[in-house]
């Protein structure tokens, strides 16, 4: 490894360029907090921009996708608690971008889909987090993209933000069935 003028040692490729060396875990979690730091600053952004924070224009973006989705499986797909999901969806649903109906199957669900205008903001548009992300990924090979995806997911299981792998879907965090 080659030393700087300073007797440092020289950063690879994609590592911090000045200050004291951290090591490995706190550069990490100062590259979290980076990231962290970005999406906070292009949703409020796109909110100026676009007029839809990040976490809005995602559900926007899944909602397309999966017309006629509940709640309970936003909230699943997005590792966040019900609760925190429902005040996106009613303001959402206030500004007519999405629609609420009764599931016919069980009246105390409540199934979301686009409305036409909430159709017209479900496509690709630049100034967007999803944007930035396309073009890394871009950038990337498969490999490093998996392998990637594989350091954020432990992490996110480690944090509780994710269910680890043997936990199922199907089943609660005391093993038994889910009443959903």
């Amino acid at each position: 490894m080659k030393e700087t003028a300073t007797g440092e040692p020289e950063p690879h490729e994609g590592e911090r360029l000045k200050g004291p060396p951290l090591g490995e875990v706190l550069e990490f979690m100062r590259l979290l907090w980076a990231v962290d730091h970005g999406l906070q600053s292009t949703s409020k952004r796109m909110e100026s921009t676009l007029g839809l924070t990040g976490p809005q224009r995602l559900v926007i973006r899944l909602v397309g996708r999966f017309p006629g989705i509940t709640a309970g499986t936003l909230a699943q797909i997005l590792h966040v608690h019900p609760s925190t999901l429902t005040g996106v969806l009613k303001r959402l649903e206030k500004r007519g971008l999405l629609e609420r109906k009764s599931d016919p199957l069980d009246g105390r669900k409540a199934l979301f889909a686009l409305t036409e205008s909430g159709r017209s903001l479900d496509i690709p548009s630049e100034g967007t987090v999803e944007s930035a992300v396309q073009r890394v990924l871009a950038r990337m090979s498969r490999n490093r993209i998996l392998a990637t995806q594989d350091v954020l997911t432990a992490l996110a299981q480690e944090l509780g933000g994710v269910p680890a792998p043997a936990e199922s879907a199907e089943e609660s965090s005391d093993g038994k069935p889910d009443a959903r």
